[in-house]
């Protein structure tokens, strides 16, 4: 099972104990999957679909719950693409005004569905049913990347009003979710780790939030091992490549004036590179007696090198 699929059947198994979250998480279900049904004799029906059999068990249960309304699931296979699409569908007049009503989708004087809302201000005004209205949106169109891969987390919408209110919803959590137009859908996304953490707290799915806490810890490890080992690997090719010139410059003042040439000190610093190729500054500077500083026998080979360029210079050689 991919990871957006973990994450769904955890919300799934999720029924909030409170009736006014119960109808926020409904209304999502309706709003982003569900259509009304409107016969010839203005009979209406309610029908609820999903490819995800708990998403189909979830809508059950919360009709059954909520209203205490047994609805029908149908099951609709698509053999080309081996694809199962599952149906709630409540099929009495009466009862599915009762729903329409009580998630605001339609007033309590109208007797008909022609006056449809997306989202009803109204079902999201406290903090907890706007947790289970995005547990609901998500359930519905939703869908996660493989952490270990990358991190995205997005709702498709099909009308932009839908994905102007969802963005609404999650911003309201301190979260910056943003809308891209992706074919014919309106799709609201979260691209940092962080955030994505806390939608999965917001939606109450906490084994899921671990999981991805794992992956993120994993994942920093391994950046900030890879950041240190870059760092040391640079630092040693930039030693060796100093050294490696330090050891050309002091060889050609060797062979060019002689080291009876040359004072003293700098003197003992090239005979200590000479036998010391691939020490450290610190090592070479530890080697001298008495011993020199880092900064001391760093001047000393700076200074050999500036030597060595205007030999080169004098004599027409190359830098």
């Amino acid at each position: 099972m991919s990871f957006s699929g973990k994450v769904k059947e955890e919300l799934a198994r999720n029924i909030s104990s409170a009736r006014h979250c119960q109808i926020a998480e409904l209304t999502a279900f309706i709003g982003m999957c569900g259509t009304v049904v409107i016969n010839s004799f203005d009979r209406c029906s309610i029908k609820i679909r999903t490819e995800n059999i708990l998403v189909a068990r979830k809508v059950f249960t919360l009709i059954e719950k909520t209203f205490n309304i047994r609805s029908d699931i149908s099951v609709r296979r698509n053999i080309k693409k081996q694809t199962e699409t599952y149906s709630v569908i409540v099929k009495r007049h009466e009862d599915a005004i009762r729903i329409l009503q009580a998630t605001k989708m339609m007033g309590e004087q109208q007797e008909n569905a022609e006056e449809l809302h997306a989202v009803n201000p109204m079902i999201v005004q406290q903090v907890c049913c706007r947790r289970a209205f995005l547990r609901g949106t998500f359930q519905a169109s939703g869908s996660m990347s493989d952490p270990n891969k990358a991190y995205h987390f997005e709702i498709v919408c099909s009308t932009e009003e839908m994905a102007d209110q969802i963005c609404d919803l999650i911003c309201s959590f301190s979260m910056d979710a943003k809308i891209v137009l992706r074919k014919k859908s309106y799709v609201v996304y979260l691209k940092e780790g962080a955030q994505i953490v806390d939608i999965l707290n917001i939606m109450e799915a906490h084994v899921s939030l671990m999981e991805l806490e794992n992956v993120r810890i994993l994942k920093e490890m391994r950046n900030s091992v890879n950041r240190k080992v870059n760092c040391e690997t640079a630092n040693i090719n930039k030693t060796v490549s100093a050294a490696v010139k330090q050891l050309e410059d002091i060889t050609y003042l060797r062979d060019q004036i002689g080291f009876e040439n040359i004072p003293k000190g700098l003197v003992e610093a090239a005979l200590a590179r000479l036998e010391h190729p691939e020490a450290t500054l610190k090592e070479l500077g530890e080697s001298l007696n008495p011993p020199v500083g880092k900064s001391g026998i760093n001047h000393r080979l700076r200074k050999l090198s500036e030597m060595a360029d205007k030999v080169r210079q004098e004599q027409g050689g190359l830098l």
